[in-house]
């Protein structure tokens, strides 16, 4: 997979779960918003990857995870997702509820309300995290 794969299943996962939330899957549509987060923060990984460069082996292993806070350091973002969140308040609570989001989500019964606000915490158009993520990917 390369960078275009990550940004095209990225924008999916949101139509996925944009659809499970209107008929009321509320748990599909939590899990696959997360994947959302998943995909665009490795397609951050993948544009810092250079064509003929060797890898970096603990980036390339901190890759292979879906936990976010591992994927935001490979990402090498830790910086700049303090300085969003510092500078602005409605970024830092909608990264509050993208940050508790993880794979297990699948083996979970969530809320209409929960899944509703992780989606909009992702999409939304102002403060949202998929916007964030893609000014780096």
């Amino acid at each position: 997979m390369n960078r275009f794969d990550f940004q095209r299943l990225a924008k999916i996962r949101i139509k996925e779960a944009e659809a499970l939330l209107e008929k009321g899957h509320y748990d599909g549509a939590y899990y696959l918003a997360g994947y959302a987060v998943e995909c665009a923060l490795k397609a951050c990984i993948a544009k810092q990857t250079r064509q003929y460069d060797f890898p970096d082996k603990a980036q390339a292993l901190e890759s292979y995870t879906h936990d976010l806070a591992k994927l935001v350091r490979a990402a090498k973002l830790e910086s700049e997702l303090e300085e969003k969140i510092a500078a602005d308040s409605n970024f830092a609570v909608y990264w509050r509820r993208v940050q508790v989001w993880s794979e297990a989500a699948r083996y979970k019964i969530t809320t209409p309300e929960h899944a509703q606000n992780l989606y909009n915490a992702i999409t939304d158009r102002e403060n949202g995290v998929s916007l964030w993520l893609q000014k780096f990917w």
